[in-house]
């Protein structure tokens, strides 16, 4: 795409975003996520939106019981909706199983 393209694109109504960081340097999907989004869509379920949340990011716990403890995301277990979080408690680590939706980012 060239600028003048780019610069187009960009003043369309309704855009939220392109991605890349620049115009000569876009970002492109895969066609499998482009699908998973498709099928996700088609389910007739409610999608919403959740920040992205990796391996080895800090994290503090919104709801619940231990609502503003932060631990460091050691695993995520997409299959059942649960994180592992390691919390430091007096010098020692945990491990505890927390729904995504109880998470963010610290």
């Amino acid at each position: 795409m060239d600028k003048e393209s780019y610069l187009q694109v960009c003043k369309k109504r309704g855009l939220l975003r392109i991605l890349g960081e620049r115009w000569d340097r876009l970002l492109t999907l895969r066609d499998s996520e482009i699908e998973t989004i498709k099928r996700l869509l088609g389910t007739g379920r409610r999608v919403l939106p959740y920040q992205y949340l990796q391996q080895g990011q800090r994290l503090r716990i919104k709801r619940g019981p231990l609502t503003g403890v932060e631990g460091i995301l050691v695993r995520a277990n997409p299959q059942k909706g649960l994180l592992v979080v390691s919390v430091d408690l007096l010098q020692r680590s945990v491990a505890v199983h927390l729904e995504c939706t109880d998470l963010e980012a610290a």
